[in-house]
């Protein structure tokens, strides 16, 4: 079976992840944006309130000296306005009229220097305030603020002009911190969607063990404790699985039924035509005896086709195989064979039910101990197959073997590898259609005793922890 890919449509872990945290990506983004925006209108006002506070102490403290030249009453409150290139800096300008002509800087701030603002030359209303852009000492972009006044007939334009980095530094600090905080923020948001996530969904990965368990045979239903979103699943789930042993039951007694049905009126045609020596007799005798075979590999395999995909279903291998090798050393007690069995770990499970494997293992111990000289061996181990456990039990004898062209030909049902020998050719067809029902599968080669080499492949139940 192909392996599914996990993607956003098929997990609900990474759907929740995935659907979280765009949220918080969009969120954090648009906090960032909002409080940025913010934070920079809030500085830009308070960037052009101060040039106005300044422009209103100049135009508060403007005079006329007694040559009708425009002086301070008083200096500004801000020390900046003294030092060179400070970054703060006002201008007082003559504006023309009909008698007297413009003059630019005729008073201006010591911050100012040798320099002199570049005011733009629009027509201003007396007391309008325009505000401008213009380039300053050191190639600074200056905010600049101005208003026209009139004292005694004198038009002045009053200009007060700040370096923008005053107001840009501040908001490039802010965005560093806000975007740092935010990114902190998102981190610890992203971390506990991720704990939610996992720790919501911890419920599931216990259903699943629970699961699992079920699976592998440990026990019959689903059992722990769950949340109350998941109990109605867990419920559904047991009604479903006692309902599935239910139907089981009552097939095998069915088949049971059916076999009895027909094993009775088989007795009776045997019984008829017991003691008498004709070919009729003998007929009717091969016959029954023929029906009695097929009855139980139907009856065998109606039950093990029931069961097989049962889940809970678990089977001790060691119990099985000590049963069978001493039925078969009773039953071949005259032969003396020698059966011997490589140490099996009692923890050794077999997924499925104990008569199938009884049935599987009977069959072929069955007939590797009527063909064996003088000994068979079995032995058991674990191996991994598509990252799955599987028992492998394999049975040798040092018997006459089957030829290698004839070794698939007697997986058939009703062939058999010795027409003289008796029997009907069903047993090593049964033990392959059963092997089939649980998807395992049973081969044959040479054996290095002389014989048959039987393996046979089958799935494993979880290993107790000891």
């Amino acid at each position: 079976m192909s392996e599914l890919k996990v993607t956003p449509q098929t997990s609900l872990r990474l759907r929740l992840l995935i659907g979280t945290l765009f949220w918080i990506v969009v969120s954090i983004i648009a906090a960032g944006w909002g409080l940025g925006g913010l934070f920079r209108q809030h500085v830009t006002q308070q960037f052009h309130h101060e040039l106005q506070t300044h422009l209103d102490q100049l135009t508060a403290h403007l005079a006329l000296d007694a040559a009708g030249q425009p002086v301070l009453s008083q200096a500004l409150s801000d020390p900046r306005l003294k030092r060179p290139y400070s970054g703060l800096y006002w201008q007082i300008d003559r504006i023309a009229t009909d008698t007297a002509p413009a003059k630019a800087a005729v008073l201006r701030s010591r911050s100012l220097w040798d320099q002199t603002l570049r005011i733009p030359p629009d027509a201003l209303a007396d007391g309008a305030i325009h505000q401008h852009r213009t380039a300053g000492p050191e190639g600074a972009t200056l905010g600049m603020l101005e208003r026209s006044v009139q004292l005694d007939g004198v038009s002045l334009r009053l200009a007060v002009a700040a370096d923008e980095t005053l107001m840009i530094e501040p908001i490039e600090r802010f965005n560093v911190a806000l975007w740092l905080a935010l990114g902190i923020l998102g981190l610890g948001l992203a971390l506990a969607a991720l704990v939610q996530v996992f720790v919501g969904l911890a419920p599931l990965r216990k259903l699943q063990a629970a699961l699992a368990r079920v699976r592998d045979g440990e026990v019959q239903r689903l059992e722990g404790r769950f949340p109350k979103e998941i109990m109605p699943l867990v419920d559904d789930f047991n009604r479903v699985l006692a309902q599935n042993a239910e139907v089981v039951a009552r097939a095998r007694t069915q088949a049971g039924n059916l076999a009895h049905a027909l094993k009775t009126p088989l007795s009776v045609l045997a019984n008829a035509a017991a003691g008498k020596d004709d070919p009729l007799a003998r007929q009717v005798l091969n016959q029954v005896d023929s029906a009695r075979k097929q009855v139980d590999y139907h009856l065998a395999r109606a039950q093990a086709a029931a069961t097989a995909r049962l889940p809970g279903a678990r089977t001790p291998v060691a119990t099985i195989i000590d049963g069978l090798v001493r039925t078969m050393r009773h039953i071949h007690a005259a032969r003396d064979l020698e059966l011997r069995v490589q140490p099996i770990p009692a923890d050794l499970s077999f997924r499925g039910e104990a008569q199938d494997l009884q049935e599987m293992l009977g069959n072929l111990l069955d007939n590797a101990c009527k063909w064996a000289a003088r000994r068979v061996e079995i032995e058991v181990r674990m191996e991994q197959d598509q990252q799955q456990d599987r028992i492998v039990i394999q049975i040798d004898d040092d018997g006459i073997g089957i030829a290698a062209e004839q070794r698939q030909a007697v997986l058939q049902r009703g062939v058999r590898a010795d027409q003289q020998a008796p029997g009907n050719g069903l047993g090593l067809a049964i033990v392959a259609d059963l092997a089939a029902l649980y998807d395992s599968q049973m081969t044959l080669t040479a054996s290095e005793l002389g014989g048959l080499c039987v393996s046979l492949s089958l799935p494993a139940a979880a290993r107790t922890a000891r």
